[in-house]
């Protein structure tokens, strides 16, 4: 039951007629209208802007057609008043007893209720996470982590066929690194004093994967040149990072359904068959750029380089795919990882990237659309940095891994919920402070704490209710009546409920999981609301002494806010609690 899906159709309903009654003209893109809760809740509760949108093209004016449309809407049964406001716009109430079907319709749909089709099945592939293979996450990859699972996970719910991917970034030098860093703590294994050098990994993590190599290899790798060693470190010492990596994302309960190795791209003709499917379009050229932005002309050395008009689809410059050495650059082995996504069969495709990948963003845009011919659309989305603190001071880095905190760090220190929680409190493309403090908080303004707050509440009522003899089983709640839940505080929790498949769909749409955090926050503040006041009105408390059918009708309520708050948190990756501790 999507509520505002209900009155937007009510809407074109009327608009229609007006077209066939001819006081509006055929072949108006109705699109446009829409239908949602008022800025200010005392005009109502919902505003449609139909009379807005439609006026230019209609060649009439706002007020008047929607003076027509409040004539229509006033007469169905559901509307209770509806007014013109301003230049145009159209304030709705609604019956009370629409907001009661609300709650009832949660109570039967369970945990369907917000699910849509919207996605009508449409492949779409979510790349996250996708670390260099060279060491543990870090507090970075646990954000991009956290919003690329809560962002598939949305995505799902909204009716999309979601495959989660990670793209193994194993084809580049930064994986020679890690096969001589392995190397040094093979011979260190061995009793040998080693010494790390610039540009080597000197984190601890490596300790155990240098004895795991001298238990399988022996000795037979000690005082031998680097050629005999380095492909059979480099394989070894990725394959052990890719299970530490595992293993750090199964800390923060992400799966993912598709690993995809770079270097399956090399010497396999996959890069170039998707070089040749743009040369094939004629968008690739000899040719030289010109000086980078700040560079002078003397300091500057033209060469001839093979390049991707990127610029035919929104680049800045055009952008080289092969050095002068005739190796591929960087980009290439990109450009062939999302032809495979395309070949694969992919409706549209996702990248969440690190906040430092912001100058990659068009040069992936244009590839994927001159690869697709601009048929399958790619959002690419940019993490900012977190910021992490404890007791108001900058958090220590990791001895563990060197040079950074470590997801580990933070999943032992706060637990795996309120990561991914608090991951999600900001846009992300908005920089994030996480204070190990303050996300531990039992407060109002810890969001983690106030939403899981409102779930164990309503258990508490359920067993409360149980150990009073009143039965609270979902058909039962479900068939109760609920026509006195009339009271504001319990209207507007009703009303809040009916935001939720509305507020599914945009988050869907817009490719926004925060979104839904913000609202589980609101929803909890209403149900807060009215538990506080119950503390005061007797005839707002959930239990009603000796009136077994008044509290069932007001456990339904309650039970309808737990239903939708655990299907918010489903989506975020969080367990929803029945108790606090």
């Amino acid at each position: 039951m999507n509520l505002f899906a209900q009155i937007r159709s009510l809407v074109l309903t009327a608009v229609e007629e007006m077209q066939k009654e001819g006081s509006l003209p055929e072949g108006l893109n109705l699109a446009p209208i829409t239908v949602e809760p008022p800025r200010d809740p005392l005009h109502g509760d919902m505003a449609t802007n139909a009379a807005m949108v439609l006026a230019k093209p209609a060649g009439q004016k706002p007020r008047d057609i929607a003076d027509a449309l409040v004539a229509k809407l006033a007469s169905d049964d559901r509307i209770t008043t509806a007014e013109v406001a301003g230049p145009g716009f159209i304030n709705l109430r609604l019956d009370g007893a629409v907001w009661q079907d609300v709650t009832k319709a949660v109570l039967d749909q369970g945990a369907e209720y917000g699910r849509s089709d919207m996605g009508a099945g449409q492949k779409v592939n979510v790349e996250y996470v996708s670390a260099n293979p060279t060491g543990p996450l870090h507090v970075g990859h646990t954000r991009g982590a956290v919003f690329g699972d809560a962002l598939a996970s949305l995505l799902q719910f909204a009716g999309y066929d979601v495959t989660r991917e990670y793209y193994i970034n194993d084809g580049g030098a930064q994986v020679d690194v890690l096969a001589r860093s392995v190397y040094l703590r093979y011979l260190e294994a061995h009793g040998r004093d080693v010494e790390f050098a610039d540009g080597t990994y000197p984190g601890d993590y490596l300790v155990p994967v240098g004895e795991a190599l001298k238990n399988m290899v022996g000795d037979e790798y000690v005082d031998q040149p680097e050629d005999v060693w380095l492909e059979k470190v480099r394989t070894f010492a990725t394959d052990q990072m890719m299970d530490l990596i595992r293993e750090d994302l199964a800390r923060l309960n992400v799966t993912m359904d598709h690993f995809f190795s770079e270097k399956s791209l090399y010497g396999t003709g996959r890069i170039e068959a998707a070089i040749d499917d743009l040369k094939g379009k004629g968008l690739i050229y000899r040719g030289t750029l010109e000086p980078p932005k700040g560079k002078l002309p003397e300091d500057w050395e033209p060469r001839e380089q093979t390049l991707f008009k990127s610029t035919d689809y929104g680049d800045d410059v055009d952008r080289p795919i092969m050095k002068s050495d005739g190796s591929w650059t960087y980009f290439a082995p990109d450009i062939a990882y999302h032809y495979d996504k395309l070949t694969r069969g992919f409706d549209a495709l996702i990248d969440v990237f690190g906040a430092d990948h912001g100058g990659y963003v068009k040069r992936m845009k244009a590839a994927v659309a001159a690869l697709s011919e601009a048929k399958v659309p790619v959002d690419i989305k940019l993490c900012q940095l977190v910021k992490l603190y404890k007791n108001g001071e900058p958090f220590k880095m990791s001895k563990r891994a060197g040079t950074f905190v470590t997801l580990r760090d933070v999943v032992d220190e706060v637990g795996s919920d309120v990561t991914r929680f608090v991951m999600l409190t900001r846009k992300n493309d908005a920089p994030l402070d996480f204070d190990f403090e303050k996300v531990q908080e039992q407060s109002k303004d810890n969001p983690v704490f106030y939403v899981q707050y409102a779930h164990a509440r309503v258990h508490s009522v359920l067993r409360k209710a149980k150990e009073a003899g009143i039965d609270v089983s979902i058909p039962t709640l479900a068939a109760a009546d609920l026509s006195n839940l009339s009271h504001e505080a319990e209207v507007n929790v009703a009303k809040k409920l009916a935001e939720w498949p509305r507020l599914a769909e945009i988050a869907a749409r817009t490719h926004e999981p925060h979104r839904v955090a913000f609202y589980l926050y609101e929803l909890a503040s209403d149900f807060h609301s009215l538990w506080n006041r119950g503390n005061d009105e007797v005839s707002l408390r959930f239990l009603q002494d000796g009136d077994a059918a008044t509290s069932q009708a007001k456990i339904a309520l309650a039970q309808a806010v737990a239903v939708v708050i655990s299907a918010g948190l489903g989506i975020l990756g969080v367990k929803p609690a029945e108790e606090m501790r």
